[in-house]
């Protein structure tokens, strides 16, 4: 998901001035699924648009269901949520990300999901994980993201390396040998600095066995994991392999075409852009899973779909829901979207179970790893955030950087009840 900079307390101070407790809504069971009746759906950036197609094909199979599908941008969809939430307007259904699930949880206004008819083993844990707050369960995975090593090979058989790094010390040799032997001007892309850098490092700070803040609510980002995840980090831009500033909007594609940037992380939309805008580069890249350190694990993302306390329309939604997140529903939503499916089901055939560099993805979703949910979490990623630019910008040590996060996310992290 796309993460829009807010606060928590925003959405507090608005639930109070509403009389929202965190005890929940008043919705009753409402309308029966078999009975006629409109459901409205709120999805999220290009999701929104896809969304209303596969309405149209439900409402065909179940003509006494009407889905009322409204997109809406992700610059906007906290704000939105948050004042239909306080005014008691939430839709039936809507698309959430893990960084709004917990606080929409802890308001009290969404629907714990019915664990006997949904199946936690149906998904990568990851991203069922997303949808847990204190020990309950109030989001559906719906489709899932992970980052995974985008490199070019033939710059790589060039500098005389003919497998992709699997740990740490081979991502940096041929960080190396790409500028040293290939001539490429650098060695890898990673962000140096700025909103959702936090996104980069992650796969370093997971495959070195780090966390910012842990399951049960501990600040950790002064662990020594952390401090060798910043320092391995770091590295790349002290030794020149990475560039220590990039414009806004900047197009890693672009030099990845040109061999500038002969490698990068990112998450699967990226193969369809490089196929269809650079066809040219074709049988020249290649995926591979994170390098690890300890081991490899990436970072884990995806949406969710909640349903609201307030709705009339539970059956209905829940009903909705299953069929978007079963097996076939799952396939049907990769075709149209190219979103990768949460269900593992629906990697057992065609052209998810055929193509390789997909399943480079579900072997990395099988040990990526998510944020534990926290109401402040874009608040506590930002401080990591600005751990990170202090080390890449040569202005911290990588110790120096942790303690100082540490300081600041202590007071931040709440206690899972």
């Amino acid at each position: 998901m796309h993460r829009t900079a807010r606060t928590a307390s925003a959405a507090t101070a608005l639930a109070l001035a509403f009389g929202i407790s965190a005890c929940g809504g008043s919705g009753g069971e409402g309308v029966a699924a078999d009975k006629k009746q409109t459901l409205t759906v709120w999805a999220m950036g290009a999701e929104g648009e896809k969304l209303a197609e596969v309405a149209e094909v439900y409402e065909k199979a179940n003509p006494h269901i009407t889905v009322k599908v409204t997109p809406v941008g992700w610059d906007v969809a906290h704000q939105k949520l948050v004042s239909a939430a306080a005014a008691g307007n939430l839709p039936d259904v809507a698309q959430m990300g893990s960084t709004y699930i917990g606080e929409f949880a802890e308001l009290g206004v969404l629907e714990p999901v019915d664990t006997t008819v949904v199946k936690k083993g149906a998904f990568f844990p990851a991203a069922w994980k997303q949808g847990e707050v204190g020990g309950e369960v109030y989001g559906v995975p719906w489709y899932v993201d992970t980052r995974v090593l985008y490199y070019r090979t033939d710059l790589a058989k060039k500098a005389g390396i003919e497998k992709a790094p699997a740990t740490w010390p081979e991502l940096r040799q041929l960080a190396t040998a790409y500028q040293d032997k290939a001539g490429t001007e650098w060695g890898i892309s990673i962000q140096p600095s700025g909103l959702d850098t936090v996104q980069s490092w992650y796969p370093f700070l997971y495959s070195a066995g780090g966390e910012i803040v842990t399951d049960d609510g501990k600040a950790v980002a002064d662990s020594p994991a952390t401090v060798r995840a910043l320092a391995e980090y770091g590295s790349y831009f002290d030794k020149g392999l990475a560039k220590k500033s990039v414009a806004p909007g900047y197009d890693v594609l672009k030099d990845f075409n040109t061999g500038d940037a002969p490698m990068f992380f990112s998450g699967p939309w990226i193969m369809t852009l490089i196929n269809d805008g650079y066809p040219e580069l074709k049988d020249k890249w290649g995926v591979a899973k994170v390098p690890a350190d300890k081991d490899s694990v990436s970072m884990a993302g995806g949406s969710s779909l909640v349903i609201s306390e307030d709705s009339e329309h539970k059956a209905a939604a829940q009903e909705f829901i299953t069929y978007l997140t079963g097996t076939e529903g799952q396939r049907d939503w990769f075709t149209r979207s190219s979103d990768l499916p949460a269900n593992t089901s629906a990697w057992d055939s065609g052209r998810l179970a055929e193509d390789p560099a997909l399943q480079i993805f579900r072997e990395q979703m099988e040990s990526s790893k998510v944020p534990p949910v926290q109401p402040r979490w874009s608040e506590i990623s930002s401080k990591a955030d600005d751990a990170i630019a202090s080390v890449t910008q040569g202005k911290s040590s990588p110790q120096e950087a942790a303690e100082k996060a540490q300081s600041e996310i202590e007071g931040l992290v709440e206690q899972p009840r």
